[in-house]
Parts: structure tokens; sequence; C-alpha cells
């Protein structure tokens, strides 16, 4: 089973993945501005309690955290210490979260994080060749114990041979959702899997994106069947041990 934990919400756009954000869509349809980074009702989401006294949340739930912001973005320093406070109280959930700001890891980080928190599972994003080279060496010497590699949206080919690390538990590829989307062509996702099945490292193919391009067709496919669609596929790759 798993949550959502959203303990605060907006973003602002820093690379180019960044472009069509969903965040940006769904607010825009609101009147909102997601360029603003605020405090959300559900900040203290993972502590609240029952009137028994239980948890709302119960043990053993993974609990995406961040989804409609970055964990690291600026202007939530003043909050984190707070979350990171209630993720080491709730050892007894999976959180995960992602980010294009893997180079503030270590300024963000709390003082008795040591190697990582065992509960804690950190996606690092990359979505082209050039923030791939940036951002994945910082990530590979990150102290982190539970490592994933997220290549959304895929906005071009990505050679990972000289990152692929045997510490990252996952690869996950996906293309562009929306009605602006870039093309993602199912070449480079192939490619990624080749090279992660090589390296034995697990591969996910999470989200085909609105606009697929195979074998020099190019398909567009509805929100509603993305993720269908690239489970259809068939080309997850998990190792045998």
């Amino acid at each position: 089973m798993s949550v959502s934990w959203n303990p605060w919400h907006g973003c602002r756009k820093i690379s180019e993945g960044c472009r069509h954000c969903y965040v940006y869509r769904q607010d825009a349809a609101h009147d909102r501005d997601s360029s603003r980074i605020r405090r959300t009702a559900a900040f203290d989401l993972p502590v609240r309690r029952s009137r028994d006294g239980r948890f709302r949340v119960p043990a053993g739930e993974r609990v995406y955290t961040c989804f409609t912001s970055d964990f690291l973005v600026e202007e939530a320093d003043p909050w984190r210490a707070q979350a990171w406070a209630m993720m080491r109280l709730r050892s007894d959930l999976r959180f995960f979260f992602i980010t294009k700001r893997i180079d503030r890891l270590a300024e963000c980080l709390p003082d008795d994080w040591g190697d990582g928190y065992e509960n804690v599972a950190v996606g690092c994003t990359v979505e082209m060749q050039e923030t791939a080279d940036r951002r994945l060496p910082i990530f590979r010497a990150a102290p982190i114990r539970h490592k994933l590699v997220i290549c959304a949206p895929l906005l071009g080919p990505i050679d990972l041979a000289a990152q692929l690390d045997p510490a990252f538990e996952e690869v996950s590829v996906g293309g562009e959702s929306g009605a602006d989307a870039r093309i993602c062509d199912y070449d480079w996702i192939l490619d990624i899997r080749r090279q992660c099945t090589e390296r034995n490292i697990p591969f996910t193919f999470h989200q085909t994106g609105a606009r697929l391009r195979k074998d020099g067709r190019l398909y567009r496919i509805p929100r509603a069947l993305q993720h269908a669609q690239a489970h259809r596929a068939g080309i997850d790759f998990r190792p045998q041990h």
C-alpha cells in the first residue's frame, strides 16, 4: 500500500525536464501560482493520530513524498528539519522522494543522517545526457541507503555507462505527459534497458508519455493509458539472483 505526502507545494523550474511540469498544468487549471512554494495543511500527515492514539498512516506504507514540489527546493529550508524528524520518528514507514536538486542534498541533511536513514529512498531525476552527466556523479557519491535513477521525462538518448552503480536499486524510465509533451523514442528506452541488463540493475518502463515514437511511427497515447501501455510492453527487468 502507499500514501502521498506533500508537506509543501510548488517549485521553480530549473532544467529542461521542468518545461511542461504536470504540477504547473494542474495549478494553472485552478488559477494557482506553482512558483510560490508554500507549506501545506498536510505537513504533519505522517505523525497524525486517531482518537485511539494510533498513527493514522499505518506501519508498512510506502510514502510518496513531495511529488508536487522538490524535497530539496531552497524555499523549504525552514521546514525540512521537521520533515526529517517525522521520517526519523516513523521508521516503520518507507519514504520516497525524487529530486532534480541532488547538488543540494549535502547541505540539507540532518545531523544524524550518517549513511542514510534505512527507511528513506531517494530518486535522482535525469532527462537527457547533460543532466545525467551533471547530477549522477553527485548522486553516486551521496550517502543514501536506497538510490533510484529516474529518467523522466526522457527527452533524448542517455549513455549511462560511466554512471551506473551496482548500488542503484532501480532505473525507471518514462516519457512526458500533457498536451505539449515532447516525443519520447522507444529506441532510447530500449537502450537504457540494455545498459541496465548488462550491469544487472533493475529496470522499469513506468510511463509511455503522450507522444511515443516506435519503429518510425508516432503514437499519441491518452494520459489514462500511459502507465498501462508501458507495462504491456513487457520490458521491465529484474535480475535473477
